[in-house]
């Protein structure tokens, strides 16, 4: 870790300080935020977690915050710091801010016992040289109008509704919707504060780019209850053969297959459109599951979340694992030195088809050796260390120890997290 140059400091940023650190961000990011939108969309986190390094004028030369999360692991949950609105202005880099302010959130997010941090990243050739590992990958399709998907039993008694979008009227239904459509998934971040639950039903001017205002479709049974929405955006194209607008999604979630299939058959056959375009998708989806010709889509693959254990005994005993496992892991951690060293992970009895594990120290000899980084990009279950091994970023040091710990870490239901934080 680089040192902070002569008479710049680390420092809490107040409420107070909003409009600054904001003014650093859009800097960064090369954009300006209308105040209409500002008032609108107040800034998302705590501000007890904002932090900034101060030039020695006082003024910002960098920033970051954190949420306080509860991350979603196989079979578990653990106690996760999300870092966000990092930002170096464009005059301060290569001197070391970002180095500082890392190590700033680390000593923090441990001092609070949270024992991984986690992010969605704006470029990802960043964040590796801290240990974060990519965990979790996206897919977004484009689909056909009419794309075809195949029966499922229950859909046709479903109904559909569309509507303006209205915080008021509906940020308690998709809080509570998106919660129960992603139990049991790795990485389902769930939006628990006011601040959070209001971002994705908001719907200021300056985010529309030229499409309608956002609205709302929802999937309810006989009885009327929601089993699903899905937020969407159509913008008016015209060509020389006639119509053909856009679908955007901002995201779509449904708590059973019937309420994706009907909620998918009625975005997929709007009139005048001529293509939907999803928000980030699992890359086991229902969705992918139902449709009869995928080739007919475009898909895109991204990286989704990064994690960075802080806590290896910690954050490995507060996961589940598929099949027993009795493995040493040599771990390699530049930043944070008491992970850096050998951890056996030994599995107890299976508890509802899956394995606790307890971690401990030892001086045994190691079948793995590993970077943080790598068990990061492991930790959810969607990468293999078999395929990590292969690549040659883990050493197997025992035969068989690469594809045991794989099966072990692996995870039936695929990491994601279904909104940019």
């Amino acid at each position: 870790m680089s040192t902070l140059p002569d008479g710049y400091r680390l420092a809490p940023v107040p409420e107070s300080r909003g409009g600054e650190l904001e003014d650093v961000d859009e800097l960064a990011f090369a954009m300006t935020t209308a105040p209409e939108t500002r008032a609108l969309v107040p800034l998302p986190f705590e501000w007890d977690r904002a932090r900034a390094v101060e030039r020695p004028d006082g003024r910002l030369a960098a920033v970051h915050a954190s949420y306080q999360f509860t991350l979603p692991t196989p079979g578990g949950s653990v106690a996760c710091s999300g870092l966000t609105w990092v930002c170096v202005r464009p005059d301060e880099r290569r001197r070391g801010l970002l180095s500082a302010m890392i190590a700033d959130h680390f000593e923090r997010s441990l001092a609070r016992g949270e024992v991984v941090s986690a992010l969605t990243a704006s470029e990802p050739v960043i964040y590796g040289r801290f240990g974060y590992g990519c965990a979790a990958q996206n897919l977004r399709l484009t689909l056909p109008r009419r794309a075809a998907l195949r029966d499922v039993p229950g859909s046709a008694d479903l109904t559909v509704r569309i509507d303006t979008l209205d915080r008021e009227r509906h940020e308690e239904l998709v809080a509570r919707l998106h919660r129960a459509a992603g139990a049991g998934r790795p990485g389902w971040i769930t939006r628990d504060t006011d601040k959070l639950r209001m971002r994705p039903v908001v719907d200021p001017p300056a985010w529309r780019d030229g499409g309608e205002p956002m609205r709302i479709a929802t999937v309810h049974d006989a009885s009327g209850e929601a089993r699903g929405y899905a937020l969407l955006r159509r913008k008016d194209v015209w060509a020389d053969a006639g119509p053909r607008y856009t679908v955007a999604l901002r995201e779509a979630v449904a708590v059973d297959a019937a309420a994706t299939h009907r909620l998918w058959s009625f975005l997929l056959d709007l009139d005048l459109t001529s293509e939907v375009t999803s928000g980030q998708l699992a890359p086991d989806d229902t969705l992918l599951q139902l449709l009869v010709d995928v080739r007919a889509t475009t898909p895109r693959v991204s990286d989704n979340m990064w994690v960075r254990i802080l806590d290896v005994p910690a954050a490995l005993s507060q996961r589940r694992y598929s099949a027993p496992l009795d493995v040493v892991l040599d771990v390699t951690d530049a930043l944070l030195p008491s992970n850096a060293r050998r951890w056996r992970l030994k599995t107890g009895d299976a508890v509802d088809g899956s394995y606790p594990a307890h971690v401990r120290p030892t001086d045994d000899d190691a079948d793995l050796a590993l970077d943080v980084r790598e068990l990061g990009a492991a930790y959810l279950g969607g990468r293999s260390l078999a395929a990590l091994t292969a690549a040659g970023l883990v050493v197997e040091r025992t035969t068989g120890a690469a594809k045991d710990a794989a099966t072990a870490f692996g995870w039936p239901v695929a990491p994601v997290c279904s909104w940019v934080f």
